[in-house]
């Protein structure tokens, strides 16, 4: 976020924490992009601040609340105040437990792959309207078509990656693959280690489409240590998901950090898989 939106987001979540009997007289950031990612001390909440139009934060809170009660791998909600998006001075704030990180300096592929497949067993019993994984390719190739919006990004970029965003798109959906409900974006950016094990956060990216897909967020060697997975298919994944987050870090509104280097970087990355 802008700092001056950062400050009101600040003064939002800890005006709310407070008037719900929650002491926050500091806070300090623990990611910021999108949304403010904030630790409350000294009541010890997270808490997750985005702008009213930019959330799909009851949806987040209606499948976290789900799956903590099936005991699922997810990150809890605030046990003190009630279970719900609040709203102040244009934010929208939900609470989270904190969780102290366990130090490590690598996850387990195996315990990883575990925890993905805990998740995706207990996701697979839920029946909740949530988009399909090709809304977010297709968002992607929205951007593409319109230089007003990616106004930095190469001609020669932009037809790769609207090429290859279309044809795995249509390869994929020709496989015919067994759909679920997925977190959407599960890579290590979105898993806590805690002493209760690895959790996964931020599923407010869910969607329906194939386990593969989401496989294909997560370092390589989760997909070797997932059972019955469809490799190949999971290859195509891969490239298609490294062509969408591509295409976002060309968003001229894109606020990731180093986001455009990134960009940069992915597309080497790209045309050396398509061409293996």
């Amino acid at each position: 976020m802008q700092a001056t939106e950062a400050q009101r987001a600040v003064a939002a979540a800890t005006s709310i924490a407070s008037s719900l009997g929650l002491p926050a007289d500091d806070a300090l950031i623990l990611n910021d992009s999108n949304k403010l990612t904030l630790r409350l001390l000294p009541c010890d909440v997270l808490a997750r601040v985005a702008p009213v139009a930019e959330q799909v934060a009851q949806l987040e809170i209606d499948l976290a609340r789900r799956l903590a009660e099936s005991g699922s791998p997810v990150a809890t909600l605030e046990p003190r105040v009630e279970p719900r998006v609040y709203e102040r001075d244009g934010f929208v704030i939900t609470l989270w437990t904190y969780y102290e990180p366990v130090a490590t300096d690598v996850i387990s592929p195996a315990g990883y792959a575990s925890a993905l497949e805990r998740l995706h067993a207990s996701m697979r019993k839920l029946d909740l309207p949530t988009p399909h994984f090709t809304d977010r390719v297709e968002s992607a190739q929205q951007l593409l078509a319109s230089r007003d919006l990616t106004p930095a990004l190469a001609d020669a970029d932009r037809e790769l990656l609207s090429n290859t965003l279309r044809s795995l798109r249509r390869a994929i959906d020709e496989r015919g693959p067994a759909e679920q409900l997925l977190h959407g974006e599960p890579h290590p950016g979105n898993v806590l280690t805690t002493k209760n094990g690895l959790l996964f956060v931020d599923l407010e990216t869910c969607c329906r489409g194939p386990v593969e897909f989401d496989l294909a967020h997560a370092p390589e060697e989760v997909g070797e240590n997932y059972p019955g997975v469809d490799q190949d298919l999971l290859r195509e994944c891969r490239i298609l998901v490294l062509a969408m987050i591509t295409t976002w870090r060309w968003d001229r509104g894109d606020q990731l950090p180093n986001g455009r280097q990134l960009g940069a970087e992915w597309l080497g990355q790209m045309r050396a898989a398509l061409s293996r």
